[in-house]
């Protein structure tokens, strides 16, 4: 049986990388890169990341649709998606990256290197107060893949984790909140928060200074910590500057923006202790998560249930 074709649309990023580890993986599977759809009807999978609107419905045979990126808001928010199974990147490489970068943004502030940098510039020699990491209390966002990993490495660091999510999530050594009831006292805990929730329509702008002002003001930071990896739809970029400015925020680290690239003009590349990174937490990397997602197009075709897949109900 001829193998379903495959479509890669990518968006920003460059289509040749992911299309050559299928080239040597299954040379005898068609692969077309957007815009090629001189057969559109061949096409079985999508392989997309911000693929251009209605593209996707023009694929009359298309069975699965691949998530190239941790967030699946670019294709959940589109008009016309065709109604077939969305699945979502898991791969170790994905969620390693992600915990690297959760990992060291919370060590970041925790051992006060914005402000370590400011006396090596003025050359000025001081030892600043360190708090232990078990008097600091980390607050996870969205206890999914990313979060659960994240949250485990910090526990082994010493910090005293929670996680708050829609549904209650069982990680060992992690205090549990969930649902709308468990938001408010999962914020008056913490000191460092953490963000990787999925963008829907009841995320997003969450990150916002009513949220900001529920944060715990009594930890050994002088003030609450913001760290956002999830998405720039989550935050309102001019509450977190606002925030930083009159001392609700002692200091925030983003990856993730409104308006990506993030201007030039803005004032957040110059806010006191902001960290800014150009939404490279968790680089999707072609090598490590094609074989994955060809192990799933395999299953399919052997009649073998999908794994990751989408609640479009629930947006993530």
């Amino acid at each position: 049986m001829a193998k379903g074709a495959i479509l890669i649309a990518s968006g920003p990023w460059p289509p040749e990388p992911w299309a050559a580890p299928i080239w040597a993986a299954e040379p005898d599977r068609p692969v077309f890169i957007w815009p090629d759809l001189a057969d559109a009807a061949a096409i079985r999978y999508a392989l997309v990341w911000h693929p251009p609107q209605g593209v996707l419905a023009k694929l009359p045979n298309l069975a699965v649709i691949f998530s190239l990126g941790a967030g699946v808001d670019h294709l959940v928010f589109q008009k016309d998606l065709p109604q077939v199974p969305i699945v979502r990147v898991v791969a170790d490489d994905l969620t390693r990256r992600m915990s690297e970068w959760v990992t060291l943004q919370v060590l970041t502030h925790h051992r006060r290197a914005p402000a370590y940098a400011r006396q090596q510039a003025a050359r000025t020699w001081k030892e600043l107060k360190q708090p232990a990491a078990a008097d600091v209390r980390v607050g996870i966002m969205g206890m999914g893949v990313l979060g659960r990993d994240a949250a485990e490495v910090l526990v082994r660091l010493g910090f005293r984790v929670a996680g708050w999510s829609l549904h209650r999530a069982k990680v060992a050594g992690v205090e549990s909140f969930f649902d709308v009831v468990g938001l408010e006292p999962f914020l008056r805990r913490t000191d460092i928060l953490v963000c990787l929730l999925p963008l829907t329509r009841e995320t997003r702008g969450i990150l916002a200074m009513p949220l900001f002002a529920k944060l715990a003001r009594d930890g050994p930071l002088g003030g609450p910590v913001l760290i956002n990896a999830g998405r720039g739809g989550l935050q309102v970029d001019a509450d977190i500057v606002k925030a930083l400015a009159d001392g609700t925020l002692v200091g925030a680290s983003l990856d993730v923006f409104e308006q990506e690239p993030l201007p030039p003009s803005s004032p957040l590349w110059v806010a006191p202790n902001a960290v800014i990174t150009p939404h490279a937490a968790a680089a999707s990397a072609p090598e490590a998560l094609v074989p994955g997602i060809l192990a799933r197009i395999a299953d399919y075709e052997a009649g073998k249930p999908l794994t990751n897949l989408i609640d479009r109900a629930s947006m993530y």
